[in-house]
């Protein structure tokens, strides 16, 4: 039986270019997919610094919502948006490969090699936070707008000299050329970044199932450690905690606002088990006063 489904995902060129790569995955393996386009609060809301907006899912919720509506029957998100508690009656169905999780550099060569006083351009509590705790020095000034928006405004000025952004968007819409990844452990990503996840009815079972192929048992390790760890700590998708993987070891991250105080801590991942390494990383970093930089 042939199947078809419909695919939410946001307007922007990154998330449509994300779920134009689900739908090619899919036509691999028979089935077809339309793209439906839904703008969320985020989108609308684009001129405001996303750590001074209330509550969770600025990026996700309507499309939540159309999924629980049937309106379609798959949403593609960008996993570092989606908050670690999902709405009753829908699941993540699966995570495929997962593209590089670093962080870039648009406009130089390092965070250290830039000249004191240079201007970061980023609307992430989780990279302002770990730019002052690395150059206090640095202006930290707000960034907002699409991928290509924000590598236009670093290139021509406007506003900043450098900006910090997610490699695998950069990458995706061919514009890694003109950045410099980062060391996770020198500005560490968010929970899940560089990763898809695609969320379904928890009922739908025709749509899991042709999910299946284009799930990564790897990648869906690595973020299901990441998530724990952003869950135990009770952080939403803005807070700022960050996580990384490398090989079967698990760290995590929570910096002070003002960039005064930095905790790291981690765990091994085991592969049957990968949320228990969050778990632990959460109460490493708990016993080091994680709560208490949280709560500012």
């Amino acid at each position: 039986m042939n199947v078809h489904l419909k695919l939410g995902t946001r307007g922007s060129r990154l998330a449509q270019w994300q779920a134009e790569w689900v739908r090619t995955r899919l036509a691999a393996f028979g089935v077809t997919a339309e793209l439906v386009v839904i703008k969320t609060r985020g989108d609308a809301e684009g001129d405001r610094p996303l750590h001074e907006l209330e509550g969770k899912g600025f990026f996700t919720k309507e499309i939540e919502d159309a999924l629980l509506d049937r309106r379609i029957d798959l949403a593609v998100h960008s996993l570092k948006d989606l908050p670690t508690q999902l709405p009753a009656g829908l699941e993540l169905a699966a995570v495929p490969e997962r593209h590089d999780p670093r962080e870039a550099l648009v406009g130089g060569a390092s965070l250290r090699d830039l000249p004191t006083g240079a201007r970061v351009g980023t609307s992430s509590l989780r990279r302002i936070t770990q730019i002052r705790y690395l150059r206090p020095d640095l202006q930290v000034v707000p960034l907002r707008g699409n991928v290509p928006t924000r590598v236009r405004k670093v290139e021509q000025g406007d506003g900043c000299d450098a900006a910090l952004l997610a490699l695998a968007g950069l990458e995706r819409l061919s514009l890694g050329g003109s950045a410099t990844p980062i060391d996770p452990l020198e500005v560490m990503p968010a929970p899940g970044q560089g990763a898809l996840g695609l969320e379904i009815r928890a009922d739908d079972r025709r749509t899991r199932d042709a999910l299946q192929p284009l799930g990564d048992a790897t990648s869906a390790q690595a973020v299901a450690a990441e998530r724990a760890l952003l869950a135990a700590l009770g952080g939403g998708c803005q807070a700022p905690v960050a996580a990384s993987v490398d090989g079967h070891r698990l760290f995590g991250r929570v910096t002070a606002a003002d960039g005064s105080v930095q905790l790291t801590a981690s765990a091994p991942i085991e592969p049957a088990q990968p949320e228990a390494a969050g778990e632990v990383v959460s109460r490493l970093l708990e016993a080091q006063g994680a709560a208490s930089l949280l709560a500012r």
